[in-house]
């Protein structure tokens, strides 16, 4: 027992001793193994060390040589560049030496040139010396022989009014007469022929620009007075409109300030005013009392108020459009309200706003083609006729209010200036102007555009029969084509051709100076050469 005891505890105690050799044997195991390890990694970033070390080195090297090589690049650039410089500076000083020899030449060349003028003006001089001794003993030579002469003419004119019974003023007066005759005679003929020259290229380029400019601004035109006519369902409407003891007529005129014409006329009522404005209130009012049937004085005053208030409304929206038209930003209200005012004025049938608006077209397009300032031509143009909004209200033409309402709300001086002088009473100081008084007559002359009365009509073609028939030679006169053209006959024994050319002439100007007209008058003067014999 002892023996297998003792050998069981010799085979413990081996047994833990292998045990613990293996633990510490394998403690010791890892241990190396880390320490090699950690051997590997410091040999590793050394290895890396060294690896950095030489590329740095070899960087540097590289860098050194691509110092190196600038440097000698750049060495070898700044010796061109000298060379260059050196060359440039040489050649400018060439250039310079090249100029100072030229200059010097020339100074040189200068120099004998004013030694020969020199030669030259002195030998001039004596030359002139001598010909003023001689021009002195000619002089003296003339002197003698025009009082010679001055006393001969004396004895001849004094022979010459014994002879002819005439002073020498009445001879010179005389003839004078008759060189003055015949230098009109001979500047009517060179007259004659630079205006057909001129106007063989003027008047087809005139026509051009303006047939053009009415073609482009052309409108349609409504003649209109100063009365409405209103039509009404039944003639019943009638003794309604009159009302009991004629109370609704009177209210109807009293609030409106327009006459109301009721006559004869089946199924028609007039209204009547010369101020425009009102007249369409008054038109107005009663087409809405007819449309509603209830007609009594308070009604009416009703519908008035209501119906003013639109005109109003309409007025300043017309005035708006219009502006905005023409693309005016800078135009006073005031004004603005004006030119929609226009649009119930009328000048012999003719709208006042639309030949408002045709002129200004018409002078744009005429100032276009001539390279004037077209806005300038269109402004005069649409508030040329401004003062007719007021006409009828204040004292004075229409030009004059134009013309004072433009100054007051600050337009222009070549716009004042153009409403002014649109009709001649004053000079125009602007070719803008001139294109405004141009359109102007262009406007109001075609034909259709404006009705005229009989007794005006009458009047203004005596008138220019009158004018033709006071002058002397002329058998007859005949003004035709509503006075656009007048045509005259004169006697073929008093008058000649070239005198019958400045006949034309002076009619013309006296017509001008005396006669107001829209647009153009042509002159025609009409002589024939008679034969006349009698067979026996």
């Amino acid at each position: 027992m002892n023996i297998i005891y003792i050998i069981g505890y010799t085979l413990s105690g081996l047994l833990v001793g292998a045990l613990g050799g293996f633990a510490v044997g394998q403690r010791l195991g890892k241990k190396k193994g880390k320490l090699k390890k950690e051997h590997e990694m410091l040999e590793e970033a050394k290895r890396n060390a060294d690896s950095e070390i030489n590329r740095s080195k070899n960087i540097r090297e590289q860098t050194e040589k691509e110092i190196k090589i600038l440097k000698e690049k750049a060495e070898i650039e700044i010796k061109e560049k000298r060379v260059e410089e050196r060359e440039k500076i040489e050649k400018e000083a060439q250039i310079k030496k090249n100029e100072l020899n030229s200059l010097e030449k020339r100074i040189i060349q200068k120099e004998e040139n004013i030694n020969r003028q020199s030669n030259i003006i002195e030998k001039r001089i004596f030359e002139v010396k001598d010909k003023e001794k001689r021009l002195k003993l000619y002089d003296e030579t003339l002197k003698e022989r025009a009082k010679e002469i001055k006393e001969a003419e004396a004895a001849e004119i004094s022979y010459l009014e014994k002879i002819a019974s005439l002073s020498a003023e009445d001879a010179k007066k005389q003839l004078l007469e008759i060189m003055e005759r015949e230098a009109q005679l001979d500047f009517t003929g060179k007259l004659k022929k630079f205006e057909e020259e001129f106007l063989k290229n003027a008047n087809q380029k005139a026509l051009d620009i303006i047939s053009t400019a009415i073609e482009k601004s052309a409108v349609e035109y409504v003649n209109e007075g100063t009365v409405s006519a209103i039509e009404l369902p039944n003639d019943e409407m009638k003794g309604r409109l009159i009302g009991r003891e004629g109370r609704n007529i009177r209210t109807f005129e009293t609030v409106t300030g327009v006459d109301l014409i009721i006559d004869d006329t089946p199924d028609f009522v007039t209204v009547s005013s010369f101020d425009p404005v009102r007249r369409e209130v008054g038109k107005r009012v009663l087409e809405k009392l007819i449309a509603d049937g209830r007609i009594h004085p308070k009604r009416i005053e009703e519908i008035h108020a209501k119906i003013e208030k639109e005109v109003n409304e309409d007025i300043i929206k017309t005035g708006e459009e219009t502006v905005f038209e023409f693309g005016f930003s800078n135009i006073n209200p005031e004004i603005v309200k004006l030119i929609g005012k226009l649009k119930f004025r009328t000048s012999y049938g003719q709208n006042a706003l639309q030949h408002s608006k045709e002129v200004a077209y018409i002078a744009a397009h005429i100032a276009q083609e001539l390279g004037i300032d077209v806005n300038f031509a269109k402004r005069g143009g649409l508030l040329h006729d401004i003062g007719k909004a007021i006409d009828r209200e204040q004292e004075g033409n229409h030009q004059h209010l134009g013309a004072d309402i433009a100054k007051k709300y600050n337009e222009n001086p070549i716009i004042v200036n153009a409403i002014l002088a649109h009709h001649g009473d004053v000079p125009y100081e602007s070719l803008e102007a001139s294109l405004v008084q141009i359109a102007d007559a262009i406007s109001a002359s075609r034909p259709g555009a404006r009705r005229e009365t009989y007794q005006f009509y009458i009047k203004r073609v005596r008138m220019l029969e009158a004018i033709a028939n006071a002058f002397t030679g002329v058998e007859k006169s005949f003004a035709i084509q509503a006075g656009r053209e007048l045509r005259i006959i004169v006697d073929y024994q008093d008058i000649s051709d070239d005198e019958a050319r400045v006949l034309a002439r002076n009619i013309t100007k006296k017509i001008e100076q005396e006669a107001k007209f829209p647009g153009t008058i042509k002159i025609i003067v009409i002589r024939e050469t008679r034969f006349v014999e009698t067979a026996k």
